[in-house]
Order: structure tokens, then C-alpha cells, then sequence
């Protein structure tokens, strides 16, 4: 397989596992079992506090926390503890809230109603001016409870920076336990979610189409690389690449009509597209080098992928429909896994350094400025966020594959630690559930 063949030298990368499952049980409730440390220090965080939600306990969930964990880990926050006994109705005692340093504060209640759903309350005050900032009421399903607070996350995160939250979107990772392999679908945070498919066989190369309703992954379950496609909400799944030899590599273009994925069917492994029913394949590479990793820019007019027709993996863009390459990354000797930012200003990818330790960097494509962001050395597949202000990779730590989210800056991080099984394979999903 190309990606294996690009990064052989690694004996703990992704596409060195095989590749993935045998049978799809799909709809199973999962729970990740997660917790998250946040380490680093902002350069300006906003001080808020969120009280405890007056009956949270008929949720069956830690609402509050949920919020707080997200508003945290967003990196454009810091937690000021307090706030008991309060409530969207409560009256707020402002100068209280100045004295603790609080410039916002969020309370809220939950209350069981007559059909059995939740009603799911928050408001929000600016504790600066003394302003009531609105809120919102939601009425949910019990087992909705956590998207309920993801969404008062992500509506606090609007109100008070004026950018789209992403707390109630999706993941997909994939994780291994006990010689098993789950691809998973969660929370933003990692937790709840389903089973997408289980499998005594490794599952890599999760990609999400655009409007968020299908996963494309790679099978070896006929004990050949074939990508599929899955429909998330029926769990019906599809073949769409089995070509004579490696079938790897997939990726949605932005309109979600086409995949570009990596096949050796010609001999080598060359990038090609195919239209998302799986027809008109179409050669976008003809070189004697391995080239792999496709990602579209968010315009879908551009293609970055990894070559080594240089002599090593580098990172290179071209048009989408084929045509001349030009080079991306000169800084190192190794540099794989492209990822795109949502406004295509940023690039992100893993890189060598020395023989055997591999970081997540970030470039400015405008200016071909690249920052390394992360201090762990097993890295592997950046993953942006929808609104571009997250970054979710998998790296080992402590022994452990663990998945780690950060902020561009590299200065907030944290770490979604498992207590069950490895994690891997992170990819976040679009905006809208």
C-alpha cells in the first residue's frame, strides 16, 4: 500500500496497521469512557463561570461540566469556579461576580416534561456591563442530553466571540482493544456516540463527506486494501474502490460528487478520482513516484497530497482534475499527512524530525511560515475543526494512543484519554447533526 510504503521507516504510523474489518454492526450505543486534561496557558482567555444546572441529575449527565470542559479545551476561555443554587431565573448579584474576576456567567435548569423529554434551559450575563445576554430552552430526548450542552456550548462560544462553536459536532476515530477494532462516531469531545463498525481486522483512513452523512474507509476484510462507503444513519455500507491491487487513501471533495483516493491498478500508486456512485474513474497523477494522502482545498480547485518524487515525502497541491504539481513543504526531510484549514489560509501535517520522532506543524500557505505545535514525538493525522480554530490529532503518550486536540498556537492542548482502549485515526466532522 503507498502510505505504508511512504512511511515504512515508522513502525508505529497508521497505515503500517493493515487496514481494516470484517463485519459492520452498526446502531450500538458507545460509550469512550473519556476524560480530558487540558494543559497550557492562553494569551487571552475569557474568564466565565458556569453554574452548576439546578436538576442536572434528571439528565444523567454532568451538563454543566460538559460546558465547561468545552468552553475550556476551546482555548478561548478560562473556568471561574461557583455559582451553586443558581438557575436562568435567578437574579444575579453582578458586583459578587466582578469581586471573583468573572467577566460572563451561565446558569441554567433542567426539567422533565410531560412526554418524557427534557426541557434544557441556559441564559447567559456579561458580568462587565451587567447585561443579560439571552439564552435558550431545548427539548430533548434523555439519551440527547449531551448534545443539548454541546449546543449551549457552542451557543456561548457565539455569543461572546462571535464565531460558530463546534462542540455539537462529530469524530470519527478508530479504536483497538483486546485484538478488536471499533470505528467509532462521537461527540466533539469523543464521548458518546455509536458504533459504526466492529472488526477483528485494523480500520484506518475514516473520511467524512461534506453534509456529514457518509464515511468512506479502507477494508482489508477480502484481505486487499478496498475502500467502502457507509451510510452513517442506516449503517449501509457500500464498495466503492476494489481494483486490481491497493485501493487506499479516500477523500470527499468539497460538493461531495467525486472521492480522490490513491490506487496502484495501473502499477505504483498514483492518485485517481472517481464519482461518489463509483463510476468515471479518472487518473489525476502519472509519475514513476508514490503519491498518496489526497485532501481537496475547501474550494475544491486544488488537491494537496504526499510524494516522494523528490527523493522523499513531501507535501505538494495541484489542480483537482490532474496536472502539473508544485512542492508545499520544504522545511524537513519527511513531511506527510496534509490536512486544510476550513478558509484554506493553513496547512497542517506531521513531520520528521531526527529518525524517529514525528509533530504536528502548522504553515501559513499565503507565506510558507510552518510552526511545529505539539510536544509529544508519535503524532500522527491533523484533523481541523469545522470552524478552523481546533486542531484533533493521535500521538501516544504514556504508553497510550491517545487522541489530542489543540489550538493553532499550539499553547492549549488536551488530551482525550481512553480508559478502555487505544485511539487512532481522528477526523472531525462538518458542522450539522
Amino acid at each position: 500500500m503507498s502510505s505504508k510504503t511512504l512511511r515504512n521507516e515508522r513502525p508505529t504510523n497508521p497505515l503500517r496497521r493493515g487496514l481494516l474489518m470484517s463485519a459492520a454492526a452498526f446502531g450500538l450505543p458507545a460509550f469512550a469512557q473519556f476524560r480530558v486534561e487540558i494543559s497550557g496557558v492562553g494569551g487571552t482567555q475569557l474568564p466565565i463561570a458556569i453554574a452548576d444546572f439546578r436538576d442536572e441529575a434528571l439528565a444523567g449527565q454532568p451538563l454543566a461540566g460538559i460546558v465547561r470542559a468545552d468552553l475550556e479545551r476551546s482555548g478561548q476561555f478560562r473556568i471561574v469556579p461557583g455559582g451553586i443554587g443558581l438557575s436562568e431565573t435567578s437574579a444575579i448579584n453582578f458586583n459578587e461576580w466582578r469581586s471573583k474576576q468573572a467577566d460572563a456567567l451561565a446558569a441554567g435548569s433542567v426539567a422533565r416534561l410531560a412526554d418524557g423529554r427534557l426541557d434544557v434551559r441556559y441564559k447567559l450575563w456579561d458580568v462587565v456591563k451587567g447585561q443579560d445576554q439571552g439564552g435558550e430552552s431545548q427539548a430533548v430526548h434523555p439519551d440527547d442530553s449531551r448534545l443539548a450542552a454541546h449546543r449551549i456550548a457552542d451557543s456561548i462560544y457565539q455569543k461572546l466571540t462571535g464565531e460558530r462553536g463546534v462542540f455539537s459536532t462529530r469524530m470519527a476515530y478508530v479504536t483497538k482493544s483486546g485484538g478488536r477494532y471499533q470505528l467509532r462516531i462521537t461527540d466533539a469531545d469523543g464521548e458518546g456516540g455509536q458504533i459504526a463498525l466492529n472488526s477483528p481486522d485494523p480500520i484506518i483512513s475514516p473520511s467524512w463527506s461534506p453534509e456529514g452523512r457518509e464515511l468512506a474507509y479502507v477494508s482489508f476484510e477480502t484481505r486487499k486494501a478496498v475502500v467502502w462507503v457507509q451510510d452513517l444513519s442506516t449503517g449501509r455500507r457500500r464498495m466503492l474502490a476494489n481494483f486490481r491491487g491497493s485501493n487506499s487513501a479516500p477523500t470527499f471533495s468539497p460538493d461531495g460528487q467525486r472521492l480522490a483516493l490513491t490506487l496502484s491498478r495501473e502499477g505504483g500508486s498514483q492518485l485517481f478520482s472517481m464519482s461518489r456512485a463509483g463510476g468515471d474513474v479518472r487518473r489525476l497523477t502519472q509519475t514513476s513516484a508514490i503519491d498518496t494522502e489526497p485532501v481537496y482545498s475547501p474550494d475544491g480547485a486544488q488537491i494537496y497530497f504526499v510524494s516522494d518524487r523528490g527523493g522523499s515525502p513531501q507535501i505538494y497541491r495541484m489542480p483537482a482534475d490532474g496536472g502539473a504539481a508544485e512542492r508545499v513543504t520544504f522545511n524537513g526531510a519527511y513531511n506527510i499527512s496534509p490536512a486544510i484549514s476550513p478558509d484554506g489560509r493553513t496547512l497542517a501535517y506531521v513531520t520528521r524530525e531526527g529518525g524517529s520522532v514525528f509533530r504536528v506543524c502548522v504553515m501559513d500557505l499565503a507565506t510558507g511560515q510552518a510552526q511545529r505545535i505539539s510536544d509529544t514525538t508519535d503524532d500522527e493525522r491533523p484533523s481541523f475543526a469545522p470552524n478552523g480554530r481546533l486542531i484533533v490529532y493521535a500521538t501516544r503518550s504514556e504508553g497510550r494512543d491517545v487522541l489530542m486536540t489543540t489550538t493553532l498556537d499550539g499553547r492549549i492542548k488536551a488530551k482525550l484519554l481512553s480508559t478502555s482502549a487505544d485511539v487512532r485515526e481522528p477526523t472531525w466532522g462538518p458542522f450539522g447533526r
